[in-house]
């Protein structure tokens, strides 16, 4: 039987919870596919399903470390209204794409005033421990195109 190794394709369903136990997200009818060894998922679960088969349930707890990472309060911005030129109506929970530093990413808007914008660019789930309920449904050697990739290709994963 093969298990869960670097380079090889895995498929599983999942359900995550925070420490409430509200669900934040949850595989939808097809499972998530990932290349094992690649960064295709947060380090804390690829750990986690190591070594592990078709068949098996796991339950496991993710620390912000090893998750999304720890809440930056530096990541958090107030920024002159002018910045978003074009943009009418900003409404908190909007999202941008940002680039500083010849970085692109994602923020979050949290706070509008007349002349000033509050944005946040940490990942929605940072600073947040995982809570993760996982069957693993499939592992299989990853094909060479996959390999050459860096991603599962077919179901549940990328489709060229």
């Amino acid at each position: 039987m093969t298990t869960i190794t670097k380079d090889t394709a895995a498929r599983f369903n999942y359900t995550l919870k925070d420490d409430e136990g509200t669900i934040i997200d949850q595989s939808q009818g097809e499972p998530l596919a990932y290349l094992h060894g690649h960064n295709n998922i947060i380090p804390g679960l690829e750990k986690a399903l190591e070594g592990k088969s078709a068949g098996e349930k796991i339950s496991v707890s993710i620390e912000p470390a090893d998750g999304y990472g720890e809440y930056q309060e530096q990541a958090v911005q107030t920024v002159p209204r002018s910045n978003f030129q074009g943009v009418e109506d900003i409404q908190p929970g909007m999202q941008f794409q940002s680039e500083a530093d010849g970085q692109i990413m994602l923020v979050a808007v949290t706070e509008v005033n007349k002349d000033s914008i509050t944005v946040d660019a940490n990942h929605p789930l940072a600073g947040k421990n995982l809570n993760f309920e996982v069957e693993i449904v499939e592992v299989r050697a990853a094909t060479e195109d996959e390999l050459n990739h860096g991603h599962v290709h077919g179901a549940g994963g990328v489709q060229h």
